[in-house]
């Protein structure tokens, strides 16, 4: 039996709402709404996740090999993976617990009516056949039957595809994973849970792995590659190492680990989480709250930026400037007409409420039917009885939208409009409310002026993303040389085009968004055909938006960025949420995605020249059938001082380098011929000491001499890699210089690392090809660099 089935009956409309004592029984038996919500992994997934890799498998099993036959020196790599571990752990777990009451903080609170007092609850305190209030821009959390309606019109385009919202009556169902677009109304939870539409559809706790991540996809490439050139390598590496050469057990052990262990880019993945992790903290910091995290990779690949005006550009509010009377209407009248509209509407939008405070003595008609504002129809409206048996219909709305073309009074509206004004026209209607043509013959008898307010932050963002090179196209319900002023005082340069006139064709339509900046009288299905339209273009598009306007195109769009204030349809399917509804934010978004992405572009390079280096080293030893010329000590060193302790810094460095696609190609470019010049130079060391050294204890030295030859190229990979120098990628990679420096001098040293160099003319030699090697290696990237675009 469901939980539905166990639930006594109870009236279809239930104008008080549960008692407390209804509310516990239902608590009781269980029938709650507890599906859950989670921001972010558990700390049982984020350990298993760090600690059962596939790459910490393989460490770990060569780790034991090693703990037993070698000593201690020759372990150093599996203490370094285990502290790497435990760093990654940390990390994510700070920033779970900074997602979490980010989350607490942007949760939204369904309005449940109780014992006729209507009370915010969190989410997961519904309960059956609670009875919850809704209005524009709410979320339905869970299925239901609706109780009551005031003009309530429903979106479910998100669950059914279908664009148009529905009308809805007492009666009928709402789904949830809905929103409200216009009107108001209340419905009883029938089903909530996992029993609920959306719930069944998807668990809301796998939201964050939709955003597509090319860094996270990249590096799962790369690390499938490094598996397959692995195997055969190091099976053939065990055999010339083992069976071949007749040498100690022990030290064959150790060498054939010492060549197998570098060819794991064991840190990648680490790195890779703690930049994703401390850009969450960053940002949770800036009141940022990052709903899928590789969105912070998305915001910095994009080219083009779809504002939303209101709330975005402007702030929410507005105030009235004037009221223009028409055709010998009376003013006092007209007040108290928009007093009435303004009581009319229990949920005003922003216009209306400046019109409320306007003209606040609107209680002395009654209303007998209403018509809430759509941003698809541009207007709203009223029936009013005004005594002795009259009645009037009134609409305001656009007035290019009320009035016929040519009429009069759009010339003056034009006026206001270049000035940046907002208005708005009072009509009255010869027609019924209901009547589809409501608007025809419609009398113009007023214009409102309201004067709107700009963000002080607008104009700075915009010069932030002009000067990195994303476009911005300002798309807005609003009147379109109204919303071109408002672009223009902040600074924003281009054509203002009326959207209605806008071809329906994607091509058409992506060709007019290219040449246009600013786009008024966009409607919300246009919204989402606009974003479309330039992804058909090849760009990756960001929406901002905080109405519920916006909650198509925020879907649809790569990267979809809600204001905190905004409404709980567009907070629920945006990426990014600005909790402090401040628009410059964005930018210190964009620049926590490109430090993440130049930053880990960088950081990969190093791992992956280390890997082609091993595997084309111990390819080369197989074919030689020579012993292999490290042991584990030496190549654990070596990794800490070129890529382990510079890449950790480099990872978390300022970058401000637009992220760039093709990440897989773009770091084999430059990996695999780093990778093969330091393993061929390392190699022709090796081999030039083999016939320089002869005699006992020989191995020891030219091991030194190649160590030497591949630390000097790998620090120069390294040089190269942290440009542009600042002082502090200057100082850090001479202390990796005068680090492995201070190893050769200092005699315990010298002998816990097994390197000694003898004599003077091969640790000279051991330079010259090193800088024969980093002279090759310098010009083949200068090379890769022109042919990368």
């Amino acid at each position: 039996m469901t939980h539905t089935d166990a639930a006594p009956a109870v009236p279809a409309h239930r104008a008080t709402g549960l008692t407390a004592a209804e509310v516990a029984e239902r608590v009781e038996r269980g029938q709650v709404n507890d599906v859950p919500v989670r921001s972010s992994r558990s700390l049982g997934e984020i350990v298993r996740a760090n600690v059962f890799t596939r790459f910490n498998a393989v460490i770990g099993v060569l780790w034991l090999v090693m703990l037993a036959v070698a000593p201690i020196q020759d372990t150093l790599f599996g203490f370094v993976i285990v502290a790497n571990t435990g760093i990654g752990i940390v990390q994510e777990w700070r920033a779970k617990k900074t997602l979490d009451s980010l989350a607490v903080i942007g949760e939204t609170r369904p309005v449940v009516r109780r014992e006729g007092t209507a009370v915010p609850v969190a989410t997961s305190d519904i309960v059956l056949d609670d009875l919850l209030e809704i209005g524009p821009g709410d979320k339905i959390v869970v299925d239901g039957v609706c109780a009551e309606a005031d003009g309530l019109e429903i979106d479910e385009s998100l669950l059914t595809g279908e664009a148009d919202p529905v009308v809805k009556h007492p009666g009928d169902p709402v789904l949830s994973g809905s929103f409200v677009v216009a009107g108001g109304g209340a419905f009883r939870a029938t089903k909530v849970g996992r029993e609920a539409y959306a719930a069944q559809l998807a668990e809301e706790a796998s939201r964050f792995t939709l955003v597509h991540s090319e860094l996270r996809t990249g590096i799962s490439t790369i690390l499938k590659y490094v598996t397959w050139m692995m195997v055969p390598t190091a099976l053939g590496l065990v055999v010339s190492q083992l069976f071949v050469k007749n040498n100690d057990l022990k030290d064959s052990i150790a060498r054939t680990v010492g060549g197998i262990v570098p060819m794991v880019p064991e840190g990648l993945v680490l790195l890779t989480s703690v930049a994703f992790a401390i850009g969450v903290v960053r940002l949770g910091r800036k009141q940022c709250l990052v709903q899928e995290l590789p969105a912070i990779e998305g915001l910095a690949r994009i080219d083009t930026v779809c504002l939303d005006k209101t709330g975005t550009l402007t702030e929410g509010g507005m105030d009235v400037t004037g009221l223009r009377a028409l055709d010998g209407h009376d003013e006092a009248s007209l007040r108290r007409v928009l007093g009435a509209l303004g009581a009319s509407d229990p949920r005003p939008n922003a216009s209306l409420r400046a019109i409320i405070d306007a003209y606040p003595d609107g209680g002395r008609w009654r209303h007998t039917r209403a018509l809430p504002f759509s941003s698809a129809r541009k207007y709203s409206g009223a029936t009013f009885d005004e005594g002795d048996g009259a009645s009037s219909t009134w609409l305001l709305g656009a007035p290019d939208v009320l009035l016929d073309d040519g009429h009069p009074a759009l010339a003056e509206t034009e006026r206001l409009n270049e000035d940046g004004l907002r208005v708005l026209l009072l009509a009255r209607a010869e027609r019924a409310l209901d009547d589809t043509d409501v608007t025809k013959g419609a009398e113009p008898a007023a214009l409102v002026v309201l004067e709107q307010r700009l963000r002080p932050d607008a104009a700075e963002t915009l010069r932030y993303f002009a000067e990195q090179n994303v476009r911005v196209k300002v798309v807005s319900g609003d009147n379109a040389v109204s919303v071109g002023a408002v672009a223009a005082k902040l600074g924003l340069s281009g054509s203002a085009v009326d959207a209605r006139r806008l071809p329906g064709e994607p091509g058409a339509m992506a060709e007019a968004l290219d040449e246009g900046t600013v786009f008024g009288r966009v409607t919300p299905q246009q919204k989402r055909d606009m974003v479309g339209a330039l992804q058909s273009r090849g760009h990756t598009v960001a929406m901002t938006g905080d109405g519920v306007n916006d909650v198509l195109a925020l879907k649809d769009a790569d990267i979809g960025v809600a204001m905190g204030a905004g409404s709980e349809a567009t907070r629920a399917v945006a990426q990014i949420v600005l909790l402090d509804n401040s628009f410059a934010t964005l930018p210190s978004v964009v620049a926590e995605g490109r430090r993440v992405i130049g930053n880990i572009t960088r950081v990969a390079t190093l791992f992956l020249v280390k890997t082609v280096y091993s595997v084309l080293l111990a390819l080369l030893v197989v074919c030689w059938q020579v012993e292999y010329p490290f042991l584990p000590r030496h190549l654990t060193l070596l990794s800490t001082l070129t890529i382990g302790v510079p890449a950790f810094f480099l990872a978390l460095a300022p970058n401000r380098e637009r992220a760039r696609p093709h990440f897989v190609e773009r770091v084999m470019r430059y990996s695999v011929p780093g990778g093969v010049v330091a393993g061929v130079a390392t190699f022709v060391t090796y081999l030039i000491a083999r016939h320089h050294y002869t005699g006992a204890g020989s191995l020891d030295a030219e091991t030194s001499a190649a160590t030497l030859t591949l630390f000097l190229v790998s620090l120069w990979i390294l040089a190269i890699i942290a440009r542009p120098y600042t002082w502090w990628r200057v100082l850090l990679v001479a202390a990796m210089g005068l680090a492995f420096l201070v190893v050769l001098v200092v005699p315990w040293l010298q002998h816990f690392f097994a390197l000694k160099l003898v004599g003077t003319t091969m640790p000279w030699i051991a330079v010259g090809i090193a800088a024969v090697a980093s002279a090759a290696l310098e010009l083949v990237w200068r090379w890769v660099d022109r042919r990368t675009p």
